[in-house]
């Protein structure tokens, strides 16, 4: 779907009166989000929208922390697709799971240190395990996705 598509999608849930209204713009602006645009075409009747312009930013700086912190305020959390292995699959496959109890392992000693100063969590060491957990959740579910893909499997099989 493209990002027009889905915006349009989205806001006929709620409709484009209270979403405008919501976010403090006008209905005519919300309307041409949700209508294709071209760069290449000035007579084009849609104008850029935020998912474009996030696309952009994910684009430029090659970091997907802005997308992470989206799917976190929608209640998720994001997973990049797994790369197929480059080396042989055993070593991958070795390899990927010792990333994962290391991780797991950098989780613990988050939370250790969390709380061994005084026995409590504060918002900033909650905010570094989060950091952790988010980590490991990634790992793990590329991992999976890959298993399931069937990456680590040799091709005669």
């Amino acid at each position: 779907m493209r990002s027009y598509e889905v915006l349009r999608e989205s806001v006929d849930e709620i409709g484009v009166k209270a979403l405008a209204g919501a976010l403090r713009l006008s209905p005519a602006l919300i309307y041409k989000w949700c209508q294709e645009s071209s760069q290449d075409d000035p007579d084009a009747s849609g104008a850029r929208n935020p998912l474009d312009r996030l696309a952009d930013i994910v684009k430029a700086t090659r970091s997907t922390d802005v997308v992470n912190w989206l799917c976190h305020e929608a209640g998720g959390f994001f997973v990049s697709n797994p790369a197929p292995p480059d080396s042989d699959i055993q070593t991958e496959l070795l390899m990927t799971t010792q990333r994962l109890v290391q991780e797991f392992s950098q989780l613990l000693i988050t939370v250790t240190k969390s709380i061994e100063d005084d026995g409590e969590v504060d918002a900033a060491e909650a905010d570094r395990i989060r950091q952790a957990w988010e980590r490991l959740k990634s790992s793990a579910e590329a991992f999976t996705v890959a298993c399931e893909r069937g990456l680590y499997r040799t091709a005669d099989e």
